[in-house]
């Protein structure tokens, strides 16, 4: 059993590399094989189909990521703080010349089974969710400074710190997304020496 486990993770780490520089349409189970350095025939007995393959990376980066969502939560941070750390964990994927798993997989969206959808789907409904507990709490405690509800502007920072990677990846620099980063949090931040009134 150690051994199969052993085989499954690393067809997952290949994959996941794969996916994330190149896409889930553009690479095959013989490019995972040759790079796990086993048979088509191995990958398939893990994984009979790549929509079964897929579906099992979504889990495993979806539970990875909130994993370190629950660690910025440990650390009792305050909001702002805690809105820079999850933008840091885009920021590191970045850095590794890759890109978010799911980001990657919603540009494929069209032609991915139902299932995996709905997985995709559900990795940025919860990061909405834990992002709007960040900002209403923030806002409650005077830490954090926006308008309207929490929901909006959670979706507004998820799509663009996504569409920053997108952007950043084609120039070749993570410049850019620590621009909208920055001018993401800047944006919710009370100004110098004024503390936000509390809600």
């Amino acid at each position: 059993m150690p051994a199969k486990r052993d085989t499954a993770n690393r067809i997952l780490d290949v994959a996941e590399r794969l996916v994330q520089v190149r896409g889930f349409n553009a690479f095959s189970y013989a490019d995972v094989a040759k790079d796990v350095g086993v048979r088509k025939a191995s990958l398939h007995h893990h994984f009979p189909t790549k929509g079964i393959l897929g579906a099992a990376l979504i889990e495993r980066y979806h539970r990875r990521f909130f994993e370190a969502l629950a660690a910025i939560d440990a650390d009792d941070a305050d909001a702002g703080d805690r809105l820079e750390a999850y933008a840091g964990l885009y920021g590191a994927v970045l850095r590794r010349k890759r890109m978010c798993l799911c980001g990657m997989l919603a540009t494929d969206a069209a032609t991915l089974p139902k299932a995996m959808r709905d997985r995709i789907a559900g990795f940025f409904d919860e990061n909405e969710t834990w992002l709007a507990g960040v900002l209403e709490a923030g806002r409650r405690r005077g830490e954090l400074r926006f308008d309207g509800p929490a929901t909006p502007l959670a979706e507004v920072i998820v799509s663009s710190l996504e569409g920053a990677m997108l952007v950043s990846r084609a120039s070749g620099s993570a410049r850019h997304f620590d621009h909208v980063a920055k001018r993401l949090l800047d944006s919710v931040r009370p100004r110098e020496g004024r503390r936000a009134p509390r809600r």
